[in-house]
């Protein structure tokens, strides 16, 4: 099963992905992480990532298909792709890396909130800049306030995770991603999951969609 995680900043894919890797045994890809992970061990494709990210360009979407084709499973593990595609170029280019593998693409699952939730969610968010554990003001506050509760470091918020910022990224979001939504509903694999209820209704609506 091949799948895909379409949503806005703040729907929280990230937290269910890693929900379905720890126990369905999918293997997630999240290209963020990917390109990160890339430039961090200097990797070619990596560091030709990083000479655009220095001058303040987007990666070129052959560095970011070429990653995902170096970690792509090839023994038929379930995937999940995060934030991949972003585009009906990248679309294109998922549906040929599927090709030469001999695997299709299943479901495109795409998380909608109203832009009030994700903005509550966004800014409230604290980051732990030793460990990159997240919290919530209100959702998942730390034991100490402020404070990592494994690190013991203070907490920050990103500078992105302003509500003026969200509201910018959250309409350059839909306006760019309503081709792509359009053209996995022409093929009949999108399905829309409700993101606004609480995780754990979140959670068995997904199981829902994905094994029936």
């Amino acid at each position: 099963m091949v799948v895909v995680f379409l949503g806005p900043p703040g729907v929280g894919k990230g937290t269910h992905a890693k929900f379905l890797e720890e126990n369905y045994g999918f293997f997630v890809i999240a290209t963020g992480d990917l390109l990160r992970s890339a430039v961090e061990r200097k990797t070619p494709l990596g560091l030709e990532a990083k000479a655009y990210m220095e001058r303040g360009e987007l990666v070129p979407d052959y560095i970011t298909v070429g990653l995902i084709r170096e970690v792509f499973p090839k023994d038929g593990k379930r995937v999940i792709l995060d934030g991949f595609p972003r585009n009906e170029t990248q679309a294109k280019a998922l549906d040929e890396l599927l090709r030469e593998m001999k695997r299709k693409l299943d479901k495109v699952l795409f998380f909608d909130a109203r832009d009030q939730v994700i903005i509550e969610r966004l800014t409230g968010r604290l980051l732990c800049p030793s460990c990159g554990a997240v919290y919530h003001k209100t959702f998942k506050k730390p034991k100490e306030d402020e404070l990592c509760d494994r690190c013991k470091v203070k907490l920050v918020r990103r500078e992105d995770d302003r509500e003026e910022v969200i509201k910018n990224r959250l309409r350059v979001y839909r306006e760019r991603t309503k081709p792509l939504i359009e053209l996995y509903r022409s093929r009949g694999i999108l399905r829309i999951i409700d993101a606004n209820p609480p995780i754990e209704e979140v959670r068995k609506e997904l199981l829902k969609v994905l094994f029936g």
